[in-house]
């Protein structure tokens, strides 16, 4: 018979096995969250907010229509994503290299404030280890795009929410030039 102390270590063992954040497929990533927002991926894609209309609109409405993609640890394509190679992917579809891993994409780009977070701003949050472990892309209006686990979809959520808001960590623009956001 387990006792509870072995079946606590398993647990922990099998969260850590599951996982988006910083390098390759071994490292874990947070549960899909109560309350998520998980529209359907059939049917035409969602449209951003009105509030999206400033600073990656291609960034976004690309990001918007994979809605629905399946998580799949270390996963960089729309068969599936982890959290940074979401983030990657879609940037590099409208011209804009970012590096591979959570903690180096918090290194690109300029700080920005949380009062001040605009739509295509990369937003980080502290969820599996310590510093930046998760990422996703804001939309306004404290929203954000992103691939959350191992039993989650490419989804929308709430950064201001409380699960979110306890593991911000910071959020970055990345610089846009005229050829990237055409």
């Amino acid at each position: 018979m387990r006792t509870p102390r072995s079946i606590l270590t398993l647990v922990v063992l099998a969260a850590l096995a599951t996982g988006c954040a910083a390098k390759g497929p071994t490292v874990a990533t947070p549960r899909p969250f109560p309350g998520a927002t998980v529209p359907p991926r059939s049917g035409p894609a969602t449209e951003p907010p009105s509030s999206v209309a400033s600073i990656h609109p291609a960034v976004i409405s690309l990001a918007l229509s994979l809605q629905g993609t399946p998580y799949r640890n270390g996963g960089s394509d729309p068969s599936g994503f982890d959290c940074s190679g979401f983030v990657q992917w879609v940037f590099a579809q409208r011209g804009l290299a970012l590096p591979r891993e959570v903690k180096d994409q918090y290194r690109v780009g300029s700080d920005v404030d949380s009062d001040d977070v605009q739509a295509g701003d990369l937003v980080f949050f502290e969820t599996v280890s310590s510093g930046a472990s998760h990422v996703g892309i804001a939309l306004g209006g404290g929203e954000f795009v992103h691939a959350p686990s191992s039993r989650g979809v490419v989804r929308i959520e709430q950064y201001t929410s409380r699960y979110w808001a306890d593991r911000w960590v910071g959020a970055r623009r990345i610089a846009v030039t005229r050829e990237a956001a055409s």
